[in-house]
């Protein structure tokens, strides 16, 4: 299980979600350039308060059940159609994930400017693991069904 590359993927990529959302996503800053709030993948925390606001947390959500999938794909290794499934699921959710993100910020920016962080980026990185190990998976379905055929 552990000795296949699409296993390690997978692993990093959960990896990648569970720090995604425990770091920030961005700063949303005023006209004059100066910071409001902090953008987080469950609240928004504004500076000046100290307040927080659980304005986007279907990004939390989304992020939750990717992480979930994906270390749940890793326990079906001897189900590669279903991983297979799995796996494109869980791009797809990323997907929607970015989509709600830029939703998000373009709803709440106002006049503002958002500065995203590096670990806006983690999903991307996640979704591109996801996608080789799609192709690991499906390469291991290819030669188990060609050996199939040689008997």
């Amino acid at each position: 299980m552990i000795q296949r590359i699409q296993t390690l993927y997978m692993l990093l990529s959960a990896v990648l979600g569970v720090v995604c959302l425990s770091l920030p996503l961005g700063h949303f800053y005023t006209a004059q350039g100066e910071p409001y709030a902090q953008l987080y993948n469950l609240w928004v925390r504004l500076s000046e308060t100290g307040t927080h606001q659980l304005a986007p947390w279907a990004l939390f959500a989304l992020l939750v059940g990717v992480t979930t999938l994906t270390l749940l794909g890793i326990l079906l290794y001897r189900r590669r159609a279903l991983q297979m499934r799995l796996l494109s699921f869980c791009m797809i959710l990323l997907v929607g994930y970015y989509a709600w993100l830029l939703a998000f910020v373009f709803m709440y920016k106002l006049d503002g400017t958002f500065r995203p962080t590096l670990t806006a980026g983690l999903p991307l990185i996640s979704l591109i693991l996801l996608y080789l190990a799609f192709r690991g998976v499906l390469k291991d379905e290819m030669l188990v069904r060609s050996l199939d055929r040689l008997r």
